[in-house]
């Protein structure tokens, strides 16, 4: 072995002799929490409000540094490097965390072995919605339409590889079609068209999916979740009729550096589940159209399967349909 290697291997038995220690006065200073996206979306918006009352349980300020750019990836790129030491983490979805993965061609990390899980937070289940006046009222009649009709048909999201786009990927694969996609620089131009009736469908987020739904400006066809959302309850979900696994939600969980304490992840999983917990929290987040996880689905190394899980999902819903990573 090289000195070089030497000291390396001695310098990680050391951090795992001391890592208790350290753990147990931690924190000590103000922690950083990285959103990877721009102010002001929904991410950020939920990350801060579970930032304070994680702050609050653990006794130190988390101060939110939005750090966006490649879709997410460059933030979540950043804590990937950073010292393992609790510090710096990351709030990070299904897109930095399974789609950055097969979408393209040199990841700037690997999602699944830099960085140490620690916990699943929220999701935010998909809405498949269609134009009020497709001639369809549930999802059986829906998929007979697309089949009869696919050839004339266009379907829009927020952009090649976006997560209005796979979902609706993933759903067209599960119907057996072929459907022309329109991708838009945003979720918002699409949903302009859809309601002007030049779109037939979209794949939308619940938070403004739903409420154009309960505005009679589309129709809601189904909820792409295994269970019904609080934000439209009625809404019947792909499972309940008769499409079972057809489900694409953008989740939200942390995740810390690879190599991080244990004691300081049971420490930060303690404190965001608790947050999770308090029902003015809840309520606030469910405001947003997000789904808290229920307590069984929050541990470390539940998140560590189900992004495994994910990643290899959405590589297969990726090559399946043909699409190109950049």
């Amino acid at each position: 072995m090289t000195r070089n290697g030497f000291l390396a291997c001695a310098l990680v038995a050391l951090l795992a002799l001391l890592g208790p220690a350290l753990a147990e006065d931690w924190p000590t200073r103000p922690i950083t929490l990285v959103v990877p996206f721009a102010a002001g979306g929904g991410v950020d918006v939920s990350a801060r409000i579970q930032a304070q009352g994680m702050s609050e349980r653990l006794g130190q300020p988390i101060v939110v540094d939005n750090m966006g750019g490649a879709a997410g990836m460059t933030g979540a790129e950043h804590v990937a490097k950073s010292d393992p030491d609790g510090y710096t983490m990351l709030i990070g979805n299904s897109g930095t965390q399974a789609f950055s993965q097969s979408l393209r061609k040199q990841p700037l990390y690997n999602s699944t072995t830099d960085f140490t899980p620690v916990g699943l937070a929220t999701e935010s289940p998909r809405i498949l919605i269609a134009r009020k006046d497709l001639p369809v009222s549930n999802l059986q009649q829906f998929i007979a339409y697309v089949k009869a009709y696919q050839a004339k048909m266009q379907f829009g999201s927020a952009g090649v590889g976006s997560g209005t786009h796979l979902p609706c990927v993933l759903l067209n694969t599960a119907m057996g079609v072929t459907v022309t996609h329109v991708p838009y620089r945003g979720e918002g131009p699409a949903q302009q068209d859809l309601i002007a009736g030049r779109l037939d469908y979209m794949c939308s987020t619940i938070q403004t999916g739903a409420a154009l739904a309960k505005q009679s400006e589309v129709k809601g066809i189904a909820v792409m979740s295994p269970r019904r959302v609080k934000i439209i309850p009625d809404l019947p979900t792909t499972g309940e009729q008769g499409l079972p696994g057809v489900e694409a939600s953008v989740w939200n969980a942390f995740f810390l550096p690879k190599g991080t304490p244990a004691a300081i992840v049971t420490k930060l999983n303690q404190a965001m589940s608790g947050t999770l917990d308090d029902p003015a929290v809840a309520k606030r987040l469910e405001d947003l159209g997000l789904e808290i996880v229920p307590p069984e689905q929050r541990s470390p190394d539940y998140l560590a399967k189900f992004q495994a899980a994910e990643v290899a999902r959405w590589a297969k819903v990726v090559h399946d349909a043909g699409i190109t990573p950049n």
